[in-house]
């Protein structure tokens, strides 16, 4: 496989695209993305421990990065997107004790549990998922290497960075050497100094453990990302991601392994997403306290007590699959800036799925003026594609020149967004005004109304919707249609009672008890849920 550090060939195609941007961690400032090899990507993003099952906390990473690859990829770069599992921890080793099962088949169980969820959440662009357990020769290889160069050491079967070794340990995250809290126990009386760090740790009776030069024994936590990383994308690759409270520890000692091991940058760019908070709290679901949300949104520290985890009451994914279709929790996820935190109530994801009926109401929409499935509507994959669509587009009249002039736009200050360090939050904010545009342009030409519509005018909006979904492409969104919830059996009933209700109030209407007929409506209003009269008879969707 090719990585990130080879050498581009003849073949390769380069991107055409404006200028990108990204907030570099390591600078603290944007930078412009500019690839170790032309036209290429390498992305490393930190994965799940898998003790237990995911939470919404573990989606906001692969969701955040997925759409990343996909607007890179619609840019013209080819992107390898690596997404670690870590399957042999402490965490693991407790759980799978306490519940009395071997450690391979709790990993196994709640990896398979990780998998289904992503595939829920239509996470399907991650090219690796490289698990410690199957790296261990690669582990020890690297270990070996930063011993050989005097930068580890091993004593009574651990072996230990020594961080006094590296004179720029803490350029990441700010922090001093001093700052550092060392393991206690055993360990700290093994250590030339208490802020050294394990990067393999002898067996304790029981444990699972692994042969090396030093006896049996796994892996530090730190260690298995230097190895994985450096196997599947090369000493040196373009993006390092994770969550912002993997700066300090995780992040600033896989710099300080891979640099001291290979006298280079591990990653260009460090980018990190914004952590989620419980709403009406910043104070982690998991975390030690609970902080005002008078802290300044970014703070590394405030998002670190805030982050949601299992202690403080995230339930299982599956459990918010249940209740609300993937797509909303996907839209949930990317509608704020990556960086910023992403604040969490079911409150919110319900006003959510509700802000999204507006679209899945214009679908509905536009079969009926085109006689087309906007699912099936083949759209620009590429940038430059998408310009070319623009390009050929020759509008007739005011309201089609008009439309032209207004989709052009959005899609500008949508590419704006996104190339300012992926911004999906203002570009989601772009598809609502294009859905609104649309509906306008429906409206003004009496596309739905029954009667033919002009030839051009369908092509009109035909051209323009193809616009909006190739935006909505690029973050992942309005794929597919989204399957019905498997719900509870009241969730169930709705759709058939409000069909009752319609054909009840159609009776009303046809006996000119216009009374009743209004009571229904505006009692279903009430229920958040719109019904629309339309010449081919009523239609009703869920409130925005």
């Amino acid at each position: 496989m090719a990585t990130s550090t080879a050498s581009a060939t003849a073949t390769t195609p380069l991107p055409t695209t404006a200028e990108l941007r990204v907030y570099n961690t390591l600078t603290r400032s944007k930078e412009k993305l500019v690839p170790l090899v032309p036209g290429k990507v390498g992305i490393y993003l930190c994965g799940p421990t898998v003790y237990k099952p995911s939470h919404i906390g573990h989606m906001v990473g692969p969701v955040i990065f997925d759409a990343i690859k996909r607007y890179l990829v619609y840019n013209g770069y080819q992107v390898t997107l690596v997404v670690n599992v870590t399957d042999v921890d402490d965490k693991l080793i407790n759980e799978s004790r306490a519940r009395g099962i071997d450690m391979p088949t709790l990993a196994k169980e709640m990896t398979d549990d990780y998998m289904r969820n992503l595939a829920a959440m239509g996470v399907d662009s991650i090219d690796h998922f490289p698990r410690a357990t199957d790296n261990m020769d690669e582990i020890v290889r690297f270990t070996q290497d930063l011993i050989d160069k005097g930068f580890a050491y091993p004593a009574d079967g651990d072996v230990y960075f020594d961080v006094g070794r590296d004179s720029d340990y803490g350029k990441l995250s700010g922090r001093s050497v001093e700052s550092m809290q060392g393991e206690g126990g055993d360990m700290a009386a093994r250590k030339r100094s208490p802020h050294d760090f394990a990067l393999w740790k002898g067996a304790k009776a029981g444990e699972p453990a692994w042969p090396s030069p030093w006896g049996p024994g796994r892996p530090g936590w730190h260690i298995e990302c230097s190895a994985m990383s450096r196997r599947l994308l090369g000493e040196s690759f373009d993006i390092h991601g994770g969550g912002l409270d993997l700066v300090f520890p995780h992040h600033e000692n896989e710099i300080a392994q891979s640099e001291s091991c290979h006298g280079k940058p591990q990653a260009k760019y460090w980018m990190h997403n914004g952590l989620m908070q419980a709403a009406g709290e910043v104070g982690k679901v998991g975390g030690r306290n609970t902080r005002t949300d008078e802290a300044p949104p970014a703070d590394q520290a405030t998002q670190e007590a805030g982050k949601m985890g299992k202690s403080k009451g995230a339930s299982a994914f599956r459990d918010l699959l249940a209740q609300f279709r993937a797509e909303t929790i996907r839209y949930f996820l990317l509608k704020t800036q990556y960086r910023s935190p992403i604040y969490y109530s079911e409150e919110q994801i319900k006003s959510d799925d509700a802000a999204l009926e507006s679209f899945y109401r214009f679908f509905k929409r536009f079969q009926r003026a085109t006689g087309q499935d906007y699912y099936a509507l083949e759209a620009p994959a590429r940038r430059d594609q998408g310009d070319k669509h623009l390009a050929g587009w020759s509008a007739q009249g005011d309201a089609e020149t008009k439309l032209r002039a207004q989709a052009s736009e959005a899609r500008r200050r949508f590419l704006e967004a996104m190339d300012d360090d992926f911004n999906s939050g203002a570009a989601v904010g772009v598809l609502f005004d294009l859905v609104r545009t649309l509906n306008k342009f429906i409206d003004s030409e009496k596309l739905d109304t029954g009667n033919k519509p002009t030839e051009s005018a369908v092509a009109a909006l035909t051209r323009a919707t193809a616009v909006f979904r190739e935006l909505a492409l690029t973050m992942g969104l309005f794929r597919t249609p989204s399957p019905p919830l498997a719900g509870s059996g009241d969730d169930s009933l709705v759709a058939p009672l409000v069909e009752l209700l319609i054909r009840v109030r159609a009776e009303a209407r046809k006996a000119k008890n216009f009374a009743m007929s209004d009571m229904i409506r505006d009692q279903l209003a009430a229920l958040g849920i719109v019904i629309e009269d339309r010449p081919g008879g009523t239609e009703w969707s869920r409130n925005s």
